[in-house]
């Protein structure tokens, strides 16, 4: 199963830890996985190369199962809005995901 973590730090996703597999079928049939795994690399890539955000990223590339993500504290600025867009379409994206395959993924939001 996976676990997946949002952070928050006052109104914005401050990052986010997800562990685990699915095991919704196959290695590389698993739509639960590809769902959680192209969401959030593509959330990544968009704070860095869309936003231009240093963000802090640690993953298991040899077993998979492990992404942990750390956003910086930004103040109001064009970044921050840019970065909290991308972020709670993130949010949005994995409570449906959750919520659709219940079974296969936990998704908790943290204050």
């Amino acid at each position: 199963m996976i676990q997946a973590t949002i952070h928050h730090y006052r109104d914005h996703v401050s990052g986010f830890t997800i562990t685990g597999h699915a095991d919704a079928g196959e290695y590389g049939q698993d739509i639960v996985c590809s769902a959680v795994s192209v969401l959030s690399i593509t959330t990544v890539n968009g704070l860095q190369e869309v936003v231009g955000l240093d963000v802090s990223v640690d993953s298991d590339d040899k077993n998979g199962g492990y992404l942990s993500v750390e956003i910086p504290v930004m103040a109001n600025s064009k970044k921050g809005l840019q970065a909290d867009a991308i972020l709670k379409t993130f949010e949005n994206g994995m409570a449906d995901i959750a919520s659709s395959y219940s079974d296969y993924i936990k998704l908790k939001v943290a204050n």
